[in-house]
C-alpha cells in the first residue's frame, strides 16, 4: 500500500463516478511510454492549494460530476475550487470555491454539477502518500499512481491523510471566476496545419464546435464541420498536452492528460495550457470556438497564472 496512515485524515464513505488523487502531473518519463496524468483543470487545483498555502501542484482530489462523501477523522482546514458540485458540510451548503474548517465527525459531500464538471479538494500540505515516478497522479489506463500506486480511483474505506497542518486559509480574490466561463479556447497553431485546405482552416476558427459525449481524461472529441487534410500516411510522433488531432472523419480530438504518448493523425496544433483547463470544465453539448494563438501568447498567459500564486 502506498497510502499513509498517520496525520489528520478523511474517510471515504461514498464515491461518485470518478474521484482521483491528482497533482501537477508526472514528467520526464514519456520516453518510457508513460503519460503525464495530473489535474485536468490545473488552474482550479492550483487555487485550491493556494487557499491552504500549498504549492500549486500539490496532490489533491479531482472530483468529476460529484457523488463523493468524506467523514473527518480530525478537525482540519480544507479548501475546494473549480466546478460547483453542490458541496455541503453536514448538509449545510458550502461556497463552491473557498476554504473551511471541518471538525471531527463532520461529513463533506459533493452532490452534482451546478456549473462545470470537476471540483478540486485540497488538504493541508497535499495528500500524503508514496509517489510513483515522482508523482501521485492517478492514471487508470496505465495502472499507476493514486493511493494504492496502481491507478485506482478512490473507493469506500480509503483514508486521505493530510501531509501537514495549517491554522487557517486565505480568501480567493473577489473578481476570480471559478471555473473560467470563457467558451473560446486558444489553439497554438503548428504541426501539420499547412496540409489542411483553406475551407477547413476557415471553418476551424470561425465555426462553432460542440463537446461530444465521447470525452474523458484521455481526450475530448468535438463535433462540427468536417476538416480535411491532404496529408497521406504519417509516422507516429510525440503528442503534447492539448494536441488537436484530426482523424479521417474530420472531427477534431483534443488530447488531454491521460493521452497516449505518440500518435499518427495530422494536427492543427495544440491548445494552450489555460485552454486545456477551461476544456476540462466543459460538459457534453457545450458550444465553444477555437482561436489561433502563438507560443509566446500561450507562455505569457501561463506565466501570468503562475504569478498569481506567488
Amino acid at each position: 500500500m502506498h497510502a499513509k496512515t498517520e496525520g489528520a485524515a478523511l474517510l471515504v464513505e461514498r464515491t461518485g463516478p470518478l474521484a482521483l488523487v491528482e497533482d501537477g502531473g508526472r514528467f520526464g518519463v514519456r520516453h518510457l511510454g508513460v503519460t503525464q496524468g495530473g489535474a485536468l483543470d490545473w488552474v482550479s487545483l492550483g487555487w485550491a492549494n493556494w487557499l491552504l498555502g500549498n504549492p500549486p501542484e500539490a496532490a489533491g482530489i479531482e472530483i468529476t460530476v460529484g457523488g463523493l462523501s468524506l467523514r473527518a477523522e480530525a478537525t482540519q482546514w480544507l479548501a475546494i475550487a473549480g466546478a460547483d458540485l453542490g458541496a455541503t458540510l453536514d448538509g449545510q451548503p458550502l461556497d463552491a470555491c473557498g476554504g473551511f474548517l471541518i471538525e471531527k465527525g463532520q461529513v463533506l459531500a459533493f452532490d452534482q454539477p451546478h456549473a462545470g464538471l470537476r471540483a478540486y479538494l485540497a488538504l493541508p500540505g497535499g495528500v500524503d502518500a508514496e509517489p510513483f515516478m515522482g508523482s501521485l497522479a492517478t492514471v487508470a489506463r496505465e495502472q499507476l499512481g493514486g493511493l494504492d500506486g496502481h491507478g485506482s480511483a478512490l473507493k469506500v474505506g480509503d483514508r486521505l491523510v493530510a501531509a501537514a497542518n495549517v491554522d487557517g486559509c486565505r480568501t480567493l480574490p473577489a473578481s476570480l471566476a471559478m471555473p473560467a466561463d470563457d467558451s473560446v479556447l486558444e489553439l497554438v497553431t503548428g504541426a501539420q496545419i499547412a496540409h489542411f485546405d483553406g475551407a477547413s482552416l476557415f471553418a476551424a476558427f470561425n465555426e462553432t464546435w460542440q463537446v461530444d459525449t465521447r470525452a474523458d481524461r484521455m481526450g475530448v472529441r468535438l463535433t462540427g464541420p468536417a476538416l480535411r487534410c491532404g496529408l497521406g500516411g504519417m509516422v507516429s510522433e510525440g503528442i503534447p498536452l492539448g494536441a488537436v488531432q484530426v482523424p479521417p472523419d474530420g472531427q477534431p480530438i483534443i488530447l488531454l492528460n491521460d493521452r497516449q504518448t505518440i500518435g499518427g493523425y495530422p494536427r492543427l496544433g495544440a491548445l494552450s495550457p489555460l485552454a486545456c483547463a477551461k476544456l476540462a470544465q466543459c460538459a457534453p453539448g457545450t458550444t465553444l470556438k477555437l482561436s489561433p494563438s502563438t507560443p509566446h501568447q500561450a507562455r505569457r498567459a501561463y506565466l501570468k497564472q503562475l504569478g498569481e500564486w506567488q
